[in-house]
């Protein structure tokens, strides 16, 4: 029932048994910044120094996916001085393609990330204004050549609403993707310090026409897309009937082949419960829900199950089985310092298979 072509085939090993596994060249576009935060669960204020954390929503992508076999290529501008290096150093670490990396502008973008604990919430403060993809310009770019033999192509909201130049940049993306037949993924992820919801439906809605696959979850769909669902996920009512209307009407306005939303049940900043939908136009499928506690990092959680849903669907036989793979692995995530889900296919495999006792592995 897999719709999308795999470019070849490796072999790994789960369970000791050997297994035939389809990989794919992937492509992701968007902003790879550093991430400062203070020791542990240390508050900004208390903090005498940071610890330097690369990431950033498609470069976490980049990682899962790479991690998973797959040649992942990663597009972005970064500056061509030691700290742009740092970022750039970060994806190759993790087997991501880097050759199109644009090189120049001033600055590579950061935000300050406090890990919050119990019922205090983590707190996010970026600074990214002019960074080098902020201010890239087409002609950074060959969006041609880095779609040829590409089988998908993933980005999310945060890209375009960077700047106007990156809101350009990704509709070129988009279009270089679709003359080349590649599949498109996008997660809306809607970020208030970055726009408003009347500008991210301004620019979000017409670059639909050139999307496939559409990730989000409640609060996106109608900020960027201006869907509500009849769900409080507030209240921690998060049945996935709430959900059949909107995923049939977005299906049908915009012709995706999948709408997916992550349904997070926030009990506390460290206490989360987790788990996710999925909707082919003929069957809704909801996941196993995970209780995550205690949550580590959450940061990236979220592009862990994107990297785990592109994964999934490119190698699954069903959307269930594509699904269960994405939930497992981004609630891997959550217990993983930094922004990169550094798991493997069998971690994940086992997981999803039921293993979550923790036990020591000897």
């Amino acid at each position: 029932m897999r719709k999308f072509a795999p470019r070849y085939t490796s072999v790994t090993t789960i369970n000791n048994k050997p297994i035939l596994i389809h990989m794919s060249k992937i492509v992701t576009l968007g902003e790879l910044m550093l991430r400062l935060s203070p020791a542990g669960n240390d508050r900004f204020i208390q903090a005498e120094s940071f610890r330097i954390i690369p990431g950033g929503g498609e470069a976490n992508v980049a990682i899962s996916l790479a991690n998973y076999g797959h040649e992942a290529t990663f597009v972005t501008k970064l500056p061509t001085h030691e700290i742009g290096q740092i970022a750039v150093n970060a994806m190759r670490r993790y087997g991501v393609d880097t050759r199109f990396i644009a090189r120049g502008g001033e600055r590579v973008g950061l935000y300050y990330a406090e890990t919050g604990a119990s019922m205090r919430p983590s707190k996010v403060i970026y600074d990214r204004a002019h960074s080098a993809i902020a201010e890239a310009e087409p002609s950074d770019f060959d969006f041609d050549a880095i779609m040829e033999g590409a089988d998908w192509f993933h980005w999310s909201g945060i890209t375009p609403a960077i700047s106007d130049k990156a809101a350009e940049l990704t509709r070129l993306a988009c279009e270089a993707a679709k003359r080349h037949g590649v599949t498109v993924s996008v997660d809306l992820n809607f970020r208030k310090k970055l726009w408003t919801s009347e500008k991210a439906i301004s620019i979000m809605r017409p670059l639909m026409k050139y999307v496939d696959v559409c990730i989000g979850n409640e609060e996106d769909a109608e900020l960027c897309l201006g869907f509500k669902p009849d769900a409080d996920v507030e209240g921690g009512k998060t049945d996935a009937a709430g959900y059949e209307g909107i995923f049939r009407q977005m299906r049908e306005e915009f012709g995706f082949k999948y709408v997916v939303s992550t349904l997070r049940e926030s009990f506390s900043a460290t206490h989360n419960g987790w788990k996710a939908l999925i909707f082919d136009g003929k069957e809704f499928y909801q996941s196993r829900r995970y209780d995550i506690d205690p949550i580590i990092d959450r940061v990236g959680g979220g592009d862990s199950f994107s990297g785990g849903l592109i994964h999934g669907l490119l190698t699954k036989a069903t959307q269930g089985e594509a699904l269960e793979f994405a939930v497992a692995a981004s609630a891997l995530k959550h217990t993983i310092n930094g922004d990169f889900n550094l798991v493997s296919i069998a971690e994940v495999e086992a997981l999803a298979g039921g293993s979550a006792n923790g036990r020591v592995q000897r």
